[in-house]
């Protein structure tokens, strides 16, 4: 029998990110979930456990280089390394957040996690990645983070805090850099919208379930060797930078 593919997924005690787990799990895979919470992580690990899934709990701080460092030794150790990174942790830093009154504190905070938190967390993970037969990192972005949408006559992106906007549009930035960087190996790298999702980090205004803001996420990770990179997707398809 073949190795399972491992995967990472951040961010994955709850909402989106235990959804990302689950699909990804219920393929076969062993899921390491990441999450700083250990009470809600170890909660997170005995549903996906009891569910069938092969899950392991990672502790991670995607804001703190230790923490970060120390569950890169545990994938390796435990797993022995890793195939699908899922970069999923983020925060929106609370509302409102408007540019004129906007805290400096709460763009650093909100970059820290959504931005420099990836960063961080994907420099740690990819000597794994680049040992993989087919690796994926999947960045999860928001629409709300694209220039083209913001600045299109007649599309209203809603009352999105400002600092979050930035900081999606900060981190597809990113990822484009990232696909330059590493166009010389056969890691696949694309950022995912989920769209308007019921979850704690908007109070539950979303529109969809976490199960169906997971799905583009599942699908990123799963694409077969031949599929896009460098992209920026939604269930729809392409979404516009």
């Amino acid at each position: 029998m073949s190795e399972p593919t491992i995967a990472l997924v951040t961010g994955a005690n709850k909402g989106i990110g235990y959804e990302i787990a689950a699909g990804l799990g219920a393929l076969g895979w062993r899921i390491g979930v990441g999450a700083r919470d250990e009470q809600r992580r170890e909660t997170a690990v005995e549903k996906l456990r009891a569910a069938g899934i092969d899950a392991f709990g990672v502790p991670l701080n995607v804001t703190d280089d230790e923490s970060v460092s120390a569950a890169a030794e545990l994938i390796a150790d435990h797993a022995g390394g890793l195939d699908v990174l899922v970069n999923n942790a983020a925060i929106t830093g609370g509302s409102p957040q408007i540019p004129t009154t906007l805290a400096s504190a709460t763009v650093r905070a909100v970059v820290e996690t959504n931005v420099i938190g990836v960063i961080r967390v994907t420099n740690a993970m990819l000597p794994m990645l680049r040992a993989s037969a087919s690796p994926r990192i999947v960045n999860m972005s928001s629409s709300a983070g694209s220039l083209a949408l913001q600045t299109t006559p007649d599309i209203d992106m809603g009352p999105v805090p400002t600092a979050y906007l930035a900081s999606k549009t900060f981190l597809n930035a990113v990822t484009i850099q990232y696909v330059k960087e590493l166009s010389d190996t056969n890691i696949l790298i694309n950022s995912g919208c989920p769209g308007f999702t019921a979850t704690d980090l908007n109070g539950f205004r979303g529109v969809r379930t976490p199960q169906q803001g997971a799905a583009i996420a599942i699908h990123l990770a799963t694409l077969p060797d031949d599929g896009p990179t460098g992209g920026f997707f939604d269930d729809a398809g392409t979404v516009p930078w």
